[in-house]
């Protein structure tokens, strides 16, 4: 009986360190940092789920750009810093989510988006939204490959 118990635990903690070490979360200061109960980035599963990022400063935590154009760029950036973090990059996008306070800032960002995806840019989504936080214009989140996963 007493085998029996040892070895079923033996086995849960084996599931339980398999599990724990299938979620890391992803931090870094060269990115904002969260504003809320959220983490910046997750990797999971041989992929990086970033938050969302808006258009604010790592060092000053202000709102970067008064234009959709200043404040994509400023995004983009941020969103690099994350996924640097998280031991990917750019190219190992797979999909973008973009949101934007209005959706007429469309072609401006998409013109700052294209000079960061320029070669097999990932798959998009871009909304208009009522607000975002700090009155940002822009908003993106990511999700990536991690190199030599697939």
């Amino acid at each position: 009986m007493m085998r029996k118990a040892l070895l079923t635990a033996a086995v849960f903690l084996l599931a339980v360190s398999a599990w724990a070490q299938q979620k890391q979360v992803v931090t870094t200061p060269d990115a904002p940092k969260a504003i809320g109960p959220y983490s910046q980035a997750i990797k999971a599963g041989g992929l990086v789920f970033t938050a969302g990022q808006i258009p604010l400063d790592p060092s000053t935590g202000q709102i970067v750009g008064v234009d959709a154009a200043a404040q994509a760029d400023r995004v983009l950036k941020n969103l690099q810093a994350v996924l640097q973090a998280a031991g990917t990059d750019l190219e190992h996008v797979v999909k973008t989510t973009v949101f934007l306070k209005n959706i007429s800032d469309f072609a401006t960002v998409n013109e700052v988006y294209g000079r960061y995806f320029r070669d097999s840019p990932p798959a998009r989504s871009t909304v208009q939204v009522a607000n975002l936080p700090r009155e940002a214009l822009v908003e993106i989140e990511a999700i990536a490959t991690l190199p030599g996963s697939h």
